[in-house]
């Protein structure tokens, strides 16, 4: 499961390089979200116990409709990406 986080958080990245500059409201709430789901991803791969993840997957799915109101081009890219973090139960 956390290959198919890191392919969406990729394809994420690469969908938001070739669409252009998004406002800055909703590129901060993607970098803080992206922040949050690496630090989480490092500590499961370390075996660390996982601090909080309350929020992540409501985060995402905000994001998600405020991305389908404005750029509606990238917002199936975020939508998977929160369908992975709920099947993950994060």
């Amino acid at each position: 499961m956390d290959s198919n986080l890191k392919a969406s958080l990729r394809n994420l990245h690469t969908a938001l390089e070739s669409h252009g500059p998004v406002d800055e409201e909703l590129q901060d709430l993607l970098l803080q979200l992206d922040h949050d789901i690496k630090h989480l991803l490092e500590q499961r791969e370390t075996g660390e116990e996982l601090t909080t993840t309350y929020g992540l997957a409501e985060r995402s799915q905000e994001i998600s409709a405020q991305f389908a109101a404005k750029h509606p081009t990238l917002e199936p890219t975020l939508r998977e990406l929160t369908r992975i973090l709920g099947n993950m139960g994060i």
